[in-house]
């Protein structure tokens, strides 16, 4: 009889358990030129976050808890809320000496002046109260030192919660990702999928992006979002990553 042709299969061994091997990380396709064209673009460092962002609201000569709960409160304000409002708020709320027991002191008529008119501040009043309040009973004044914690506060969302850890703490849990963040991220598809809100384009990002990039990727995203990656209309003439942006075409 004819032998048959068919070769037989060998099973190939790899080292260790036998399991296939593992693949490569995904990564966007050329993450790494648009980042570095993001940095030379944000080279000159003008703009609103730059200037009036949460990590100039603050007192950097005041007592280290003061300054983190000063951290905390300007991110509590910054919420859908243009850094330059933000940044006067912090400023008229500094001038009446900003410490937990100066907050609350003050009555919430008194807050809601000094703080209008960032968004939404009648809510934030409220917020701001309560999270001072367990600050002083379960704190001592000062704030959380986790996300897990902090997350557990009034008005305090992820995004806020991880660049307190930035900026009050210095550490880098994870990513902050705002609105720009999020909509940069979705533009360049830096996701692998669209994402539809900030907490998924954190977790969506964290995956892949190296971590000595976690603290940056806000900052530069932020200003490059509020100068040219704009929510609508954007200056996709003026971008440098005009001819490797996936979105540049379509906007």
């Amino acid at each position: 009889p004819r032998q048959s042709r068919k070769r037989k299969s060998l099973a190939i061994a790899y080292e260790g358990d036998g399991a296939e091997p593992p693949r490569a990380p995904w990564e966007p396709r050329d993450w790494r030129e648009q980042l570095e064209r993001i940095r030379e673009m944000r080279s000159s460092r003008d703009a609103p976050v730059d200037e009036m962002g949460v990590h100039k609201c603050y007192d950097s000569s005041a007592p280290p808890q003061v300054m983190r709960y000063q951290v905390l409160l300007a991110l509590m304000l910054s919420s859908q809320t243009k850094d330059q409002v933000t940044s006067a708020a912090m400023l008229r709320l500094r001038r009446r000496g900003l410490t937990v027991d100066s907050v609350l002191q003050m009555d919430e008529d008194t807050l809601g002046q000094i703080i209008y008119p960032v968004g939404f501040w009648r809510n934030k009043v409220k917020y701001i109260k309560q999270t001072t309040a367990i600050l002083k009973q379960k704190y001592g004044g000062d704030i959380p030192s986790t996300v897990e914690e902090l997350v557990q506060l009034p008005g305090v969302g992820p995004k806020m919660a991880h660049l307190a850890m930035h900026i009050a703490w210095d550490s880098v849990a994870g990513i902050a990702v705002d609105t720009h963040v999020h909509r940069i991220s979705n533009r360049l598809k830096w996701v692998k999928k669209e994402t539809k809100y900030p907490e998924e384009t954190r977790v969506a990002l964290e995956e892949w992006l190296p971590r000595d990039l976690w603290k940056e990727i806000n900052w530069l995203l932020v200003g490059f979002g509020q100068q040219t990656c704009l929510p609508v209309n954007p200056r996709c003439s003026q971008c440098l990553n005009q001819d490797i942006c996936p979105a540049a075409k379509k906007l």
